[in-house]
């Protein structure tokens, strides 16, 4: 991380008073010496009359030129600045305030700072309105998807001619759409409650084994089904320290996406174990496994790498299952390999 840069604080120097202090003594050292010429005169002439008028005048000027550029000096900055955050305000993000010394010189002071930190402010508000304007696009397309079916095969129902096998398919079709729909809303309800301002854990001990059990065996039947081996390996008691609402999300996302992706025949395995400080997961598939690009962007809202597997998730399973981690004190990594299969680790702190 590098260093913040140290700021001079923009006070008055010494100096300033001093030159100030001596442009004072020298232009009224100057009237002096034209009184002094004049001193025994009982009558001021004319000539020393539209001298001395002329001398204060140039006084006068030199001294408002001064002042206006030293108060210039000072305003002119925030007035910058009020007129960036105005622009900023009404939704252009592409304002840049250019500091006026370089970054780590002896003359960067606190206005440059207050430039560069509003330049970050900026960027990171970029940023924020791209990925919310992104997160909206995307959710639209999903919810689109589905009620384009729904509208469809609903539409078809109304056809008179339609024999009860068709029928029976086309309703079949619409409670599967409306399901996904139902599901997408859920999902896109719990991560936005997750990703609020302020979001936290209800974190507490609680039997961390006994969940695994309890998940594993409702999604037992579920591999059964499929032909998938499900092996089960956890200890027999081990408190952890997190959200068991949020953990239990956890686990049936990462089982239910070990079941899509593994093939009949496959081989999934779930084990627990722990320390003094934690406790690890492991889930682990021969499923078709994920390049590393795909694997980086796992986490990401709405990103699903197997097109094949698309109709079957929305891509917010995993993005919703890492914050849940996160909120809970603990991290999750993924290690794939194409044709090979995936592990998924998790860790989250026990009870002390």
């Amino acid at each position: 991380m590098n260093a913040r840069p140290t700021v001079k604080e923009r006070r008055y120097s010494p100096w300033v008073f001093v030159w100030t202090f001596l442009i004072l003594c020298a232009l009224a050292g100057g009237q002096a010496l034209i009184l002094a010429e004049y001193a025994r005169i009982d009558k001021l002439p004319l000539p020393f009359i539209l001298g001395m008028t002329g001398y204060w005048v140039i006084v006068a000027a030199v001294m408002s030129v001064v002042t206006y550029r030293q108060i210039r000096r000072r305003v002119k900055p925030m007035e910058e600045f009020a007129e960036a955050s105005r622009q900023v305000a009404a939704g252009d993000f592409s304002v840049w305030l250019e500091p006026r010394h370089l970054e780590g010189s002896r003359q960067w002071d606190s206005i440059d700072q207050m430039y560069a930190d509003f330049n970050t402010m900026v960027e990171e508000l970029g940023s924020v309105e791209m990925l919310k304007d992104d997160f909206v696009s995307n959710v639209s397309h999903e919810i689109k998807t589905p009620l384009s079916v729904i509208q469809s095969y609903a539409a078809l129902l109304e056809r008179p001619d339609l024999s009860e096998e068709q029928r029976i398919e086309y309703a079949h079709t619409v409670v599967v759409a409306s399901k996904r729909l139902s599901t997408l809303v859920s999902n896109v309800l719990r991560l936005s409650r997750m990703e609020a301002a302020g979001a936290h854990a209800q974190v507490d001990d609680y039997d961390l084994a006994r969940q695994l059990a309890d998940v594993a065996l409702g999604m037992g039947d579920l591999f059964d089904a499929k032909g998938i081996e499900f092996d089960v390996d956890i200890e027999d008691r081990v408190l952890a320290h997190a959200d068991a609402g949020m953990m239990e999300i956890v686990w049936s996302n990462v089982l239910s996406n070990a079941l899509k992706f593994t093939p009949s025949g496959g081989r999934v395995s779930l084990t627990q174990t722990s320390d003094e400080r934690s406790a690890t997961v492991t889930v682990d598939d021969t499923g078709c496994g994920m390049t590393a690009s795909e694997a980086m962007h796992a986490f990401d809202k709405f990103y699903q790498g197997d097109t094949s597997h698309a109709s079957e998730g929305n891509g917010l399973g995993l993005a919703m299952t890492k914050r849940a981690v996160e909120l809970c004190g603990g991290d999750i990594a993924i290690a794939s390999e194409p044709g090979r299969g995936t592990t998924v680790t998790v860790r989250v702190p026990v009870a002390r």
